[in-house]
């Protein structure tokens, strides 16, 4: 099957398989798996962060960053339609206490700082605390402009606020911006990475921060239930991919790039601002969105389909592959298209 729904979808390399299956592991609990510690020694110095903790999860990772930067009845700052807001359960609220403070997003993906400046709460009894501002990098495949970044990050330094980044695709925004982490990661003052996307792992994110901030995150790790055991196996998928899965993901982008031309040319409406990175949405009516998952289903291809259908190119997608997807599509058209 030819999977276009998520670079969540990815199944580990022989090579990564190998990778996991002579991993030196331990108990990391006790802090002693010695292949846990090195993805996250490897993470932090990727980023020029202090410290780094290994997760089972992105949805864990950025519980627990939220977690260890705010305390129940304070608040923060996020996109309306931010992932760590939207999709991952209300879990700072309920496990947390922590007030959210959706803010709408520019096309771009950023929150406009002065919408930012309007919501921090004044030092009141009436209000809760503002402590932090949290970004998405990339968001929707949009990638964070560096000079926007720079600006939330000495913004955040005037108002007394922490900034935190999702950054479940950052090493897309690193490749698409043609720049090393590092260059990103300075404006942070901690983040997540998701390995298990297009970095091509079976499971897994790491957080990034300080020596104190990790500590103290790694306390709210074993309380949400990730504290592992001889989770080597695993980490040893993550030091693969960021090894040799990073540089590759411009074929993800080209992928994507490719696809939306293509589909254009047989007359698919393409969302604004078309592929930045490796995902594209897609535009048609519910009637057409309707036929269309089941009818490429049954030639082997499956996409989420609907009004905005998301496309996700990645590591076990071909040219090849998305050559039969435009193939089809137009049959499809051709036979469906009013």
């Amino acid at each position: 099957m030819i999977d276009l729904r998520s670079d969540t979808v990815t199944r580990p390399s022989e090579a990564m398989r190998q990778a996991m299956a002579h991993a030196e592991v331990g108990d990391d609990v006790y802090g002693d798996d010695p292949t846990v510690n090195a993805l996250q020694e490897l993470a932090a110095k990727l980023t020029g962060k202090e410290a780094a903790l290994f997760m089972p999860t992105g949805t864990q990772a950025n519980l627990v960053a939220l977690l260890t930067h705010c305390q129940r009845g304070e608040e923060y700052i996020v996109g309306q339609k931010a992932h760590n807001y939207m999709y991952e359960a209300g879990g700072a609220a309920v496990l947390g206490s922590i007030q959210p403070q959706p803010l709408d997003m520019d096309a771009d993906g950023s929150i406009p700082l002065d919408k930012v400046a309007a919501a921090i709460k004044p030092d009141d009894i009436h209000f809760a605390r503002t402590r932090l501002l949290s970004l998405e990098n990339t968001h929707s495949g949009k990638v964070l402009p560096l000079d926007y970044l720079q600006k939330a990050f000495e913004f955040t330094r005037e108002k007394g606020l922490a900034l935190h980044i999702d950054g479940a695709r950052i090493m897309n925004a690193s490749v698409a911006l043609k720049v090393p982490l590092i260059e990103i990661t300075q404006y942070c003052d901690t983040l997540t990475i998701c390995l298990s996307k297009g970095l091509g792992t079976p499971v897994g994110s790491v957080l990034c921060g300080s020596r104190e901030y990790i500590t103290r995150a790694n306390r709210w790790r074993k309380m949400t239930g990730g504290g592992w055991r001889q989770a080597g196996i695993l980490a040893a998928a993550g030091i693969y991919a960021l090894e040799n899965n990073v540089e590759r993901l411009q074929e993800d982008h080209d992928n994507a790039v490719w696809l939306e031309q293509q589909l254009r040319a047989i007359g698919v409406e393409i969302a604004a601002p078309g592929a930045q990175t490796n995902i594209l949405y897609i535009k048609q009516s519910a009637e057409l969105a309707a036929k269309l998952g089941p009818w490429m289903r049954e030639r082997g291809v499956i996409l989420s389909a609907g009004p905005l259908t998301r496309l996700i190119t990645h590591i076990d997608i071909s040219r090849a592959d998305l050559q039969k997807v435009v193939s089809l599509w137009q049959d499809f058209l051709q036979h469906h298209a009013k």
